[in-house]
């Protein structure tokens, strides 16, 4: 039985990521930094349909200390997806450095120790490292600098690691589109949604299925590395 790592994987994408791997029959671990009711709720609810399918974890990711701890608490790994990521509008003219610690933190330095960390676990397994990249972070998104550097500084980390990792682990990227409505300080107006909408090629937004079955895809095809595939409905076709 294989084991994937999911970050931040009690909500939204990261959930319907949990869903779709264990349905394929893995077993999971739930990453979570402040969810620990939704995560633990997610693995109750995996445990019943197949027993000791499923643990929870926390760390806070932007915290190497908590990194390692995690890496000490894994005995056998053969996917890691980094989906945990923050975002909100962080505006050009009022960017400042609690914003940019905040986000690329999460957001890049998180997912490269978490990788580097646990290479010599998926090593051992012929493993691999699915990140979650975003469309915007080739074509970026008005007002939301920082979160556009570093969809685009983790694009060139799966590249990267492609290489460095090669031949004992594979690493790719799914570069969602519009799949959910952001939410909290993010959300967007009627107006806004519908002007990302008419952009789409496809005509209509994604749903998580759609990212979770691109990384189940990805984690069973032994000979595609280096990649990131765009799930988008076409909207990059338009911007």
């Amino acid at each position: 039985m294989k084991t994937a790592l999911v970050t931040g994987g009690a909500h939204r994408i990261g959930q319907q990521i949990c869903r779709t791997l264990h349905q394929a029959d893995f077993n999971l671990i739930i990453h979570y930094n402040a969810s620990k009711t939704a995560a633990q709720a997610l693995a109750d609810e995996f445990n019943l349909t197949r027993d000791s399918s499923a643990i929870i974890i926390q760390a806070e990711l932007s915290n190497i200390e908590d990194i390692n701890q995690l890496y000490q608490s894994i005995n056998q790994l053969d996917v890691l997806v980094n989906n945990a990521s923050v975002f909100y509008p962080t505006p050009i003219d009022s960017i400042n450095n609690t914003d940019y610690q905040k986000i690329m933190n999460t957001n890049l330095m998180g997912p490269l120790f978490l990788s580097t960390t646990l290479s010599d676990k998926l090593s051992k397994t012929q493993g691999c490292i699915i990140n979650i990249v975003d469309i915007h972070g080739d074509r970026p998104l008005r007002n939301h600098s920082i979160y556009n550097i570093s969809k685009a500084a983790i694009a060139m980390m799966t590249k990267t690691l492609a290489k460095e990792f090669a031949p004992n682990i594979r690493v790719n990227g799914v570069s969602p589109g519009s799949i959910l409505w952001p939410e909290n300080d993010a959300q967007l107006s009627h107006n806004q949604k519908q002007s990302m909408l008419n952009k789409i090629a496809l005509n209509k937004q994604g749903s998580a299925s759609d990212i979770a079955n691109t990384v189940l895809f990805l984690a069973q095809s032994n000979y595609i590395t280096g990649q990131i595939i765009a799930v988008d409905g076409g909207r990059s076709l338009n911007q």
